[in-house]
């Protein structure tokens, strides 16, 4: 039976139409999640921001501390951190949708592969702020305060150092998915691993210059993003080498079970 002229271009609008559907629905989803996390953070927005702001409190010198220099901060300061770290804790969820949308439109082995990558920067992201704010933040906050001139008080904005500790909470963040960008380098074969061996030098410079442009200006905390990046870009070479080996078995196995037939 043969089919219309005009039938293959209705089904095709009709597959476009459901993928937007879909795609809609699992926005929805997603902006759920982040308002149901808003809804108790945004009643606890003081406490959070006293929480995030503590590594610089327990640096600040005695009788200083952080002050809002607008009107509206003390209240619009927390309820922003509330907003993003609504977000950030429905992360896990939002990132479900997207590979719940995405996964059935890839083949078995290439879900396989996407799954874990997945996963691993979801958790790299995480493990990136928690250093930022365990490891980093109070040493960078240590030592700022103790290069402060004499004559000068170090009392901060509060709407500045939101802004602030935001961005490294994402500097860090991105800067822990090394391995996985290294990784989808390799696997996809813009790049060799030879070459990424190769390279190692190059690498260095460029992180460490990453580093001066979102760290503040200090060698210590650009060290500790830094470090932790090219450690991470190392681990990222040798997981690109077992996944590029483990590649090559595959297809081995697959053309010696091919030929015996």
């Amino acid at each position: 039976m043969s089919q219309s002229p005009g039938e293959p271009e209705k089904l095709a609008e009709g597959t476009l139409i459901s993928h937007l559907l879909e795609l809609r629905e699992r926005l929805l989803r997603a902006t759920i999640a982040v308002i149901i996390a808003f809804l108790p953070l945004a009643f606890y927005s003081n406490q959070l921001f006293t929480l995030v702001a503590q590594p610089l409190i327990d640096k600040l010198p005695e009788g200083t501390s952080l002050i809002a220099t607008n009107v509206a901060a003390p209240f619009m300061a927390p309820l922003k951190l509330s907003l993003i770290a609504a977000v950030f804790v429905a992360m896990p969820y939002i990132l479900y949708q997207a590979w719940a949308f995405v996964a059935p439109g890839l083949y078995r082995h290439e879900r396989r592969f996407a799954l874990p990558l997945f996963m691993s920067s979801v958790i790299l992201f995480y493990v990136g702020v928690a250093f930022a704010y365990f490891v980093v933040f109070p040493l960078m906050f240590t030592f700022l305060a103790s290069t402060t001139p004499v004559g000068v008080k170090m009392m901060t904005d509060m709407s500045s150092y939101l802004d602030f500790v935001l961005l490294l909470f994402f500097a860090f963040g991105v800067a822990f998915e090394v391995p996985v960008a290294v990784v989808l380098l390799a696997a996809t074969g813009l790049v060799k691993v030879e070459a990424l061996k190769r390279q190692r030098g190059y690498v260095l410079i460029g992180i460490f210059v990453i580093a001066a442009i979102l760290t503040p200006p200090d060698a210590v905390s650009q060290c500790f993003m830094a470090v932790p990046m090219y450690a991470l870009y190392e681990v990222g070479i040798v997981f690109a080498q077992y996944l590029i080996r483990q590649r090559a078995e595959d297809k081995a196995q697959h053309e010696a079970a091919q030929s015996s037939e």
